[in-house]
This record gives structure tokens, C-alpha cells and sequence, in this order.
């Protein structure tokens, strides 16, 4: 390699580096939480114990990227369009599995590629709070979130999004828990 060319790239990864370029899950000043929000409020814990980077067959690979906050963002978002005034959710993100996974088996020119294959579900643990106006609890604890079927939507292979299947597994579980607590509030009534 040409020297003038070595000085180049070794200036465009300090340069890379020094303007945010790839950020990783496990970075400890990485944000742990979205802001504070009046109806819907996500945190994660360290993505470092998710099953996502402990089980992983490339845990560099897997832990590349902004794909924590990038779900919670898009959790909280789409709560927040399906929330009912007055209600407020807290969510607490336990454990991530991604779907598919890596398989180093394959040799080094597929050691960085996500291998999706239906042994290799997304799933998601979190601790879930949801209160109405009054702050009465509407409905709390653990969800364990699975989706062993994700490649049978027709959508699965039309969307080139690589957190769809995650994605969503939280749209099925927001319709799912929000209308179980709408239910529960109705009842009451």
C-alpha cells in the first residue's frame, strides 16, 4: 500500500470516529434510556448481557450498530400513536434476540453475514407498567415476546429494514397488550 494512501484511511477513521461515525450497543456513554415522555418512557439495560451479544457466533458483528435505541425509538413511537389519552406505558427492555444469527461454520467470507433461518426467531423480555390518568395500574410485569413464525408474512421479504422482524414483534405486541388493557378498563367501568 502507498504511503499517501495508508495516511489517508488512517485520517478518515480518526475523522469517522470523531464525528459519531459507528456506534456500538455495548459503548458505555451509549444512552440507557429515550427522554422522559409524559405517556410512553423506554430504558434498556446493558445491551452487553442481552442473549443477542452473550449467544452470538460474532459478537463484534452483533454488537455494531444503534439497533437498541433504535427499536426503543420505534417502540415508543408507535405506542404512543395507539395509546389512549390520559394512559402511560413505561417499558423496561430486559433481553433482545435478534432474529437470525451469525454461523462462523460458513468460513471467513460469511463470518460477518446475519444468517436468517426459521431456527432463529426474534425475541424480546420486557418489563412493562401501563397506569391511567389517575396513576391506577392497568396492567404490569414480564412479557416474553416471540415470533416463531416471522418468515411466513408475506412482508417479511419485501422490506429491506434489518430490525422488520423485531419491528414487528413489537407492533403484534402493542395491538395485543393495548387492547387487553382496554378491555380490562371497560370492564371496570
Amino acid at each position: 500500500m502507498k504511503p499517501r494512501l495508508a495516511v489517508l484511511l488512517v485520517a478518515f477513521a480518526f475523522a469517522s470516529a470523531a464525528h459519531g461515525g459507528a456506534r456500538n450497543v455495548t459503548d458505555p456513554q451509549a444512552p440507557r434510556a429515550l427522554p422522559e415522555s409524559d405517556s410512553v418512557n423506554v430504558r434498556w439495560e446493558d445491551p452487553s448481557r442481552f442473549s443477542e451479544l452473550r449467544y452470538s457466533g460474532n459478537r463484534w458483528e452483533a454488537s455494531r450498530g444503534n439497533w437498541v435505541q433504535e427499536l426503543a425509538t420505534y417502540l415508543r413511537d408507535r405506542a404512543q400513536q395507539r395509546l389512549p389519552d390520559g394512559q402511560r406505558l413505561d417499558v423496561d427492555i430486559v433481553d433482545i434476540r435478534r432474529a437470525g444469527s451469525f454461523e462462523p461454520w460458513h468460513g471467513p467470507n460469511l463470518q460477518y453475514t446475519r444468517i436468517i433461518r426459521d431456527v432463529y426467531p426474534p425475541r424480546m423480555t420486557l418489563d412493562v407498567r401501563l397506569t391511567d390518568a389517575d396513576g391506577t395500574v392497568i396492567a404490569e410485569g414480564e412479557r416474553k415476546l416471540s415470533d416463531p413464525g416471522f418468515l411466513m408474512s408475506d412482508s417479511a421479504t419485501l422490506n429491506s429494514d434489518p430490525l422488520r422482524f423485531e419491528k414487528r414483534l413489537i407492533d403484534r405486541w402493542l395491538a395485543q397488550e393495548l387492547r387487553t388493557a382496554e378491555r380490562g378498563v371497560k370492564n371496570e367501568e
